[in-house]
């Protein structure tokens, strides 16, 4: 398994931030390589990727979502195995850090040696980036879901707006 860890600190508040990463349809945005993401249900989504000129089709699911703090996921179907995080830190009341924490599987020659030489880590960086971009030139988010998963969560989808 590779390991990779990213963090960037956005101009907006937690809340914000928080509620745009659940809008995980809108990652192809600022993720490069994500042609598409479809939300299935409250806790799982389908994923196509282009990666170095290989297209990958896979479903994760959220295992952990509490808002304002953190939402888990691992891969539970398809040609990639993944298992992550993000977790939310209010640094101020119009500023919050961001740690995306990334292990994956590396799959034939061009992804292990791209993850032995750092690619992987600069991809992430760089997503977090352009999320930063993304969310601070729209200073408010596309939408929310403010419902949990995971041990003892309401799992309610009170809040939800698909917009």
């Amino acid at each position: 398994m590779s390991t990779v860890e990213a963090s960037v600190e956005v101009a907006v508040p937690i809340t914000t931030a928080y509620n745009q990463w659940t809008q995980f349809e809108s990652f192809p945005q600022f993720m490069d390589g994500v042609e598409e993401v479809r939300q299935l249900d409250d806790v799982r989504n389908h994923w196509v990727v282009k990666v170095g000129g290989v297209r990958r089709e896979f479903d994760t699911e959220v295992t952990e979502q509490r808002p304002d703090e953190r939402i888990s996921w691992m891969t539970v179907g398809g040609e990639v195995r993944q298992a992550g995080n993000v977790r939310f830190e209010r640094m101020d009341e119009a500023h919050t850090r961001v740690t995306v924490h990334l292990e994956w599987e590396p799959e034939g020659l061009a992804e292990k040696t791209g993850s032995a030489v750092g690619l992987d880590t600069r991809r992430v960086k760089a997503d977090a980036e352009r999320f930063k971009d993304f969310i601070e030139s729209r200073t408010t988010e596309t939408g929310a879901w403010r419902g949990e998963v995971g041990p003892g969560a309401k799992g309610s989808s009170e809040g939800y707006d698909p917009m």
